[in-house]
């Protein structure tokens, strides 16, 4: 199963925040992108940076081949008082608010899924039977495969809620987000890591087939994880230090690990992630030169790490509240993951590796997690 739709190689994007574009952002992602930036721009919308430029609605998904994703629910607890209007990381005042709140993201994901826009995948059995549906019938409107990720675990309200998420078909876990967690801090907490709320949750975590994304740990919190979680890892969306500092980036070492436990690493989109410097709101992707290229550096050098192409992937993030003012400039919208092929092929990478990053490396790593239910 490595070319689908016109010899288009089928895509497994690891981070896309969906129902958070859908739900706070109160985008129509059933519609084209276009239509969506043009609504907003129609409605003079500025409330967020990238109103009128997104890059991910669920038609440009099918267009890029893109038959499986991990979909996200983001809900922080804000345990520092205040205003939530007022608070750089906004967010709910309880626990139980916050679960409530990923409930709301997650009651949009069945909805789509009851109007066949997507669907849930949570074992090797329903990942075989949708990968053999985008085979068989690749010109049909198809529903998107998502796999229900967790971008910080505030809304975790305790270990028995843990379970709950699972049997609502929950399979990865990132501990923290930005700033202070109830689980682990997250970026821009350098100096701290996992609370004993997070290494508990960790060790209920190896009961289950669950996924544990170590992205946005703290370099502390990365390696406290690996000591407490036994299970197969990832880093969704993240790239090198060594090609762009800052502690958002995994430094070599930290590439190392994940690979000794056979994990993959999805390249981020994000310019701030793929240049060195660059600075949000100021800076034109086109004028420093950001392309899509500059994403391969990255693949590049964790290829050298491993000696392999087996643990790099795609991890967009290009609905991460940035759009195409974010962007690398030769992309409009995610439906333009499709170039990836030929500029690895360009790099030397062969069809075998190409196949690998585009999508075999992210199924072989669901498929060893969830061999043994």
């Amino acid at each position: 199963m490595e070319k689908m739709m016109s010899n288009n190689f089928l895509m497994v994007d690891a981070h896309l925040d969906l129902a958070t574009n859908a739900m706070t952002l109160n985008r129509d992602l059933t519609m084209p992108v276009e239509t969506i930036r043009q609504r907003e721009l129609a409605l003079a919308l500025d409330d967020f940076q990238d109103r009128g430029k997104g890059t991910v609605a669920l038609p440009e998904l099918r267009e890029g081949n893109v038959a499986l994703v991990f979909a996200t629910i983001i809900s922080r607890v804000d345990q520092r008082g205040g205003s939530i209007a007022t608070m750089s990381l906004p967010g709910w005042f309880s626990p139980a608010q916050a679960y409530a709140n990923g409930q709301a993201q997650l009651a949009w994901y069945q909805a789509m899924e009851q109007m066949g826009e997507m669907i849930q995948i949570n074992s090797v059995e329903g990942l075989n039977q949708h990968l053999q549906r985008w085979q068989q019938a690749p010109d049909s409107k198809l529903p998107v495969g998502y796999i229900l990720a967790l971008e910080g675990a505030d809304s975790i309200v305790d270990l028995d809620y843990l379970h709950k998420y699972y049997e609502q078909g929950l399979r990865s876990i990132g501990l923290s987000h930005y700033g202070p967690g109830r689980y682990a801090a997250g970026t821009h907490s350098n100096g701290e890591g996992l609370t004993a709320l997070g290494k508990a949750l960790l060790k209920e975590m190896n009961q289950t087939d669950m996924l544990l994304d170590l992205t946005h740990l703290t370099d502390d919190g990365f390696y406290q994880a690996l000591d407490v979680f036994q299970g197969q890892v990832l880093a969704s969306h993240q790239n090198c230090r060594s090609l762009v500092p800052g502690e958002r980036q995994f430094n070599d070492d930290q590439i190392r690990k994940i690979i000794e436990r056979g994990g993959v690493i999805g390249g981020a989109l994000d310019t701030w992630m793929l240049h060195p410097g660059f600075r949000m709101n100021q800076d034109n992707p086109k004028d420093l030169g950001i392309d899509l290229e500059k994403l391969i550096d990255h693949f590049d050098h964790i290829c050298q790490i491993a000696g392999n192409s087996h643990h790099i992937g795609f991890g967009s993030d290009l609905d991460g509240l940035f759009g195409l003012e974010q962007t690398p400039y030769d992309m409009n919208t995610i439906a333009d993951i499709q170039k990836f092929p030929s500029l690895l092929a360009a790099r030397g990478y062969s069809e075998n590796d190409i196949t690998n990053v585009c999508s075999k490396n992210w199924l072989r790593l669901l498929t060893t997690t969830w061999g043994n239910q």
